[in-house]
């Protein structure tokens, strides 16, 4: 009896330490799974804080928009032209190639240096006259463009109240009051000379019951002017102008010139930081660009901040570009 009971013991010690055991690998397998998905939590992007599309049925024609980056001069793109703060900003910026061959200065007006927002006025402009190249159109050889304020508004996505009409006319006279000296090359010419990035603008019709502009002139400067003619131009994504941050447009603007057609493109913070021309401390500025990251708010590119390398990483958000970045 005290065999069999021994046996029974044995027995049931056996099944409870399999049931121990089965009991630690199920734990096992729940903690996996938990850690998977935390993983997965904090490598899905938040929701997008994108501005409402706000003009979502146009009712009239719409030409592709297009940057003016430079093709043939990197540089040029590369280069902070427009400042990314939201007040006005009185300071002056350098900027020198490596080699020396190529620099460019940009000075502002009393009124302050172009931002980043005031570059929409640009966008805009360049896409109607490449769209008028693209059409073999006369008029496209002219440097001034003339076109009517609400079409602007609407294309760059921003309200149609009085209070647009009085950016925009702010807008104007920073663009005109900055000053550009370079000696870089747009459509293979060099304008040697300091130039606004734009030449003049012209109210040339008002409502006919306040001071509110229906039609505007702009007319381009020759280093802009050259670099159309020559079609130095980059598509956008039309969410840019739904991107509330100067910050968040100007990474975009560098993720689209330097990944193009590539899978990625990564840069360290610092350099990554003067390409912006960002007045932030470095750990300031390091915040927003994992802030953006976070967000995930940058059409076409997904920005992944590398903390062991100290490095932003473009990652173009296109399945088969992406695929051909993970297999390499």
């Amino acid at each position: 009896m005290y065999g069999l009971e021994k046996r029974e013991s044995n027995m049931n010690s056996d099944v409870n330490k399999e049931g121990l055991q089965a009991k630690a690998e199920l734990m096992q397998q729940e903690q996996l799974f938990a850690c998977l998905d935390e993983l997965k939590l904090s490598l899905t992007p938040k929701p997008h804080n994108l501005l409402p599309d706000r003009h979502a049925n146009r009712d009239f024609f719409l030409a592709d928009l297009f940057d003016y980056a430079m093709k043939d001069d990197g540089a040029s793109m590369e280069a902070p032209i427009f400042t990314l703060s939201t007040k006005p900003d009185l300071t002056t910026w350098n900027w020198e190639s490596k080699d020396g061959n190529k620099k460019i200065e940009v000075y502002p007006s009393v009124k302050g240096r172009a931002t980043q927002f005031d570059k929409d006025v640009l966008i805009f402009v360049v896409s109607q006259m490449t769209e008028a190249l693209n059409r073999n159109r006369e008029d496209a050889k002219n440097r001034t463009v003339r076109f009517v304020v609400y079409d602007y508004l609407v294309s760059t996505n921003k309200p149609t109240d009085g209070r647009e009409y009085k950016r925009l006319r702010s807008s104007f006279e920073r663009l005109r009051g900055t000053s550009i000296t370079t000696d870089i090359r747009t459509g293979g010419k060099r304008v040697q000379e300091g130039f606004g990035i734009i030449d003049n603008w012209t109210i040339v019709e008002k409502a006919p019951d306040d001071e509110r502009m229906i039609a505007v002139e702009v007319t381009l400067s020759k280093w802009l002017f050259n670099a159309v003619q020559a079609h130095e131009v980059l598509t956008i994504h039309k969410d840019y102008f739904r991107l509330r941050k100067p910050l968040e447009r100007r990474l975009y603007e560098l993720a689209r010139k330097h990944c193009g057609h590539q899978s990625s493109w990564k840069i360290g913070i610092e350099l990554l930081r003067e390409k912006c021309g960002a007045h932030s401390h470095l750990r300031a500025f390091k915040s927003q660009v994992i802030a953006i990251a976070r967000s995930g708010t940058l059409p076409e590119y997904r920005l992944v901040y590398d903390q062991e390398n100290d490095q932003a990483w473009f990652h173009n958000k296109n399945s088969k570009k992406l695929a051909g970045f993970i297999g390499q």
